[in-house]
């Protein structure tokens, strides 16, 4: 009884190892995703191995190493470790047609094999922008285009306008086993966007930072003048200062200085430097409309400046006498109260009207009110006649 306890314990041992060696003799292999132009590492193990060979194989099926033998002649592919259990080969400077599904192989009887997909990322190149005319014009309407190539997957772009993202127009090709994208932007250039930086960023998978580039618009635009005085209540005998501040590009190299649409009357006392006019020593001459003129090559703009001097012993308001000269009375809103006062006299004078011709008729004579109380013609006839009775009764004759 005890021989046969031994025995069965003896098969029982024997069947676990046959079931133990059949399962760890099957390979063990991981999928790997490197980035283009990096390493990737390819390990097979198997955890019992009754010295049988690993052997590693590409996506074409071309034996790559064989144990620890090196089957295809690429300068690339090396061997990191090679031993009963493991075999791990390096594959340098991946490129994207290095992607596939690799096979390794353990030559048992039956050959087990497993599969390893490796996934390249094809990193995208820094991008381009297109479209820019240096300089562009006001009124313009310009198409900016950014280009990436050689990502996969395809790159996201993305476009930006100083700080704040705006949306362009993407479209993407398929080039091989890598995507070219691109994407635009159109809009209609005004002077709001002279100085103005557009930016495209594009990002993918295998960039830790997007690749940006950008680029400055210049814009050309006609200048705008305006006229800025160093007084707010200019007296005799004071300095006043009038600078002509130009807003446009290219900036107008010279300005035109005129009073009353002649030339500065006293030019000792009237000093023009650059864009500034200089008045010394103020007096009631001054008096008139100051206008500063000037141009670039698309165009000519003019600002004026009505001044009026007070006496010097003048306490002054409390705003800018000047002000209104300067920027001209709302003659809109005059025009509009004065309509309104018009319309609502002539409104009184229609109600009025009606009102006296409807009350007119209330003053009725002697004969009307007779008419108007009897309760038939004859007696209207015979009251009225009454009513000349009494009139001829009523009358006093004096002799």
């Amino acid at each position: 009884m005890m021989v046969k306890q031994h025995l069965i314990f003896i098969l029982y041992g024997l069947c676990a190892d046959v079931l133990k060696g059949s399962q760890g003799q099957f390979p063990i292999t991981q999928n790997v995703t490197v980035v283009e132009g990096t390493s990737a590492n390819m390990t097979c193990r198997v955890d019992f191995n009754d010295n049988t060979s690993l052997q590693w194989s590409n996506p074409a099926q071309q034996t790559l190493f064989f144990g620890d033998k090196k089957a295809l002649r690429d300068h690339r592919i090396e061997l990191v470790r090679a031993s009963w259990q493991e075999l791990t080969i390096r594959i340098s400077d991946v490129s994207l047609s290095d992607e596939g599904q690799y096979t390794c192989s353990l030559f048992t009887m039956p050959v087990k094999t497993t599969k390893a997909f490796l996934t390249v990322l094809g990193v995208p190149g820094r991008p381009e922008i297109t479209g820019f005319t240096k300089p562009a014009m006001e009124r313009d309407v310009i198409t900016l285009t950014c280009t990436t190539s050689g990502s996969k997957p395809a790159a996201n772009i993305r476009w930006f306008r100083n700080d704040k993202e705006v949306q362009g127009m993407t479209l993407v090709n398929a080039t091989g086993k890598s995507f070219t994208v691109k994407s635009s932007l159109q809009f209609k250039v005004d002077q709001r966007d002279d100085g103005v930086a557009y930016t495209c960023s594009v990002e993918h998978v295998a960039l830790s930072n997007p690749y940006m580039t950008t680029e400055v618009l210049e814009v050309h635009y006609a200048p705008h003048l305006e006229i800025t005085h160093s007084l707010i209540i200019p007296q005799e005998g004071q300095y006043l200062k009038l600078e002509c501040v130009s807003i446009g590009n290219p900036i107008p190299e010279s300005v035109l200085w005129s009073k009353d649409g002649g030339e500065l009357p006293d030019i000792d006392r009237m000093i023009v430097e650059g864009q500034e006019l200089t008045i010394t020593t103020l007096n009631k001459t001054d008096n008139g409309t100051y206008r500063c003129e000037a141009s670039n090559h698309l165009g000519s703009s003019s600002a004026e400046y009505v001044l009026f001097v007070y006496a010097k012993d003048y306490p002054g308001p409390t705003t800018d006498p000047n002000a209104l000269g300067q920027h001209g009375p709302d003659h809109a809103l005059i025009g509009g109260v004065v309509a309104v006062v018009v319309f609502i006299t002539l409104c009184l004078i229609i109600v009025l009207g009606r009102y006296l011709a409807r009350h007119k008729g209330t003053y009725l004579t002697h004969e009307a009110k007779g008419a108007e109380d009897a309760p038939d013609a004859d007696t209207a006839i015979i009251n009225a006649e009454g009513n000349h009775v009494h009139a001829e009764e009523k009358k006093e004759y004096f002799i």
